[in-house]
């Protein structure tokens, strides 16, 4: 069993690799037997993996249930949470109880944040069926939801207990999720694995093309990287962690304009590091060569440059200016330094912004 053990202050997960769906009720029984689990899952998926893992959590001698949640950001809402609050009280669930996130990265939030604050904490385990989930959301306990305001901004540090990652659970996975996946790999070889961003550039042709056994090298590497970063700056407050969201600042900002249903997280993560890109050239930090070699590669994966229709250069602004990363008032940047190194809390002049972003369309 390939196991990345992650311990910070927020809590200690077992990042498990490669490993069966079907064999997680037996690890799940050995460190909680008997426990009460709810498992909640995307509703893309609550019926195939969802269902079948509730049976298996029975037949293993748990009490389970299964509560599905309709997909995408939309449900990544204190609505949502509320609901879930009310199916764990109804259902009587307690400290000792467990929740079982099933699905992407939008379930990994909704549920973690649901059992940081549920009785002020209750264990949770993650089993990703994305591969941006396998690759980076589920890892590092940052839990969260989104309110009209912008992304992400209410949240908390809950490591979940468990993360069970079967790599096999992707081969359902729908083309537009595997571009999603896709740049954040892309980003996780720009910001610290010039290795990894070579074996991605000779690669990506086939990769793209659905699961394979090419790609469990590729998912535990990332994995490993995103462990390592949380390790070291579990609560972002060393700027190493920061490094992770390259290209999330106007990402973000891109998907809270459109209200979370023009772009698919990756495309605007993409399109926020094709601006990063620009900006890192514009600061002497990064070679042109390299930023091509970037801007190469998310457009072999099949994302995107720029926005497919204009966003009010106003309304992205405002909410840019929501930015987690916002210190006394201005935005801070994470750029590149080269391939595999990443550089934070990067203040940018206006003018270098303004042309980045029209690069772009914003």
């Amino acid at each position: 069993m390939n196991t990345i053990k992650l311990k910070t202050d927020s809590g200690v997960s077992d990042i498990i690799l490669g490993e069966p769906l079907a064999d997680f009720p037996k690890y799940l029984k050995r460190r909680a037997p008997g426990a009460k689990v709810a498992v909640v899952a995307d509703a893309a998926v609550a019926a195939g993996y969802g269902k079948k893992l509730v049976q298996g959590l029975v037949h293993e001698g748990f009490q389970a249930e299964l509560l599905g949640v309709p997909s995408g950001e939309r449900s990544k809402t204190l609505r949502e949470v509320s609901r879930l609050y009310r199916f764990l009280a109804k259902g009587r669930f307690e400290r000792r109880s467990w929740l079982v996130a099933v699905g992407g990265g939008v379930m990994g939030d909704l549920v973690g944040f649901t059992a940081a604050t549920y009785l002020r904490g209750i264990p949770f385990a993650q089993v990703p069926t994305t591969l941006l989930a396998q690759v980076d959301a589920s890892i590092g306990g940052k839990t969260g939801v989104d309110i009209p305001e912008g992304k992400n901004l209410v949240g908390s540090f809950y490591q979940p207990s468990i993360v069970w990652s079967d790599p096999e659970l992707l081969k359902s996975l729908p083309k537009p999720q595997w571009r999603t996946g896709a740049a954040e790999v892309i980003k996780y070889g720009a910001i610290g694995d010039a290795q990894l961003f070579e074996t991605l550039e000779k690669q990506m042709d086939t990769l793209m093309k659905g699961y394979s056994a090419a790609w469990n090298p590729i998912i535990a590497r990332c994995a490993q990287i995103k462990a390592d970063v949380v390790r070291k700056d579990p609560r972002e407050t060393r700027g190493l962690r920061a490094t992770l969201n390259f290209g999330h600042s106007v990402g973000h900002a891109i998907e809270a304009a459109t209200d979370y249903h023009a772009y698919t997280h990756g495309e605007a993560i993409s399109i926020g590091m094709f601006v990063a890109g620009f900006l890192s050239q514009q600061m002497d930090l990064l070679e042109g060569l390299d930023r091509i070699r970037i801007n190469t590669l998310l457009t072999k994966a099949g994302l995107p440059s720029g926005v497919k229709h204009p966003i009010p250069r106003p309304r992205l602004m405002d909410f840019l200016a929501r930015d987690k990363k916002v210190e006394n008032g201005a935005v801070k940047f994470v750029l590149l330094k080269g391939l595999g190194e990443a550089i934070s809390g990067q203040e940018i002049a206006p003018e270098y912004l303004d042309a980045a972003l029209s690069a772009s369309g914003l």
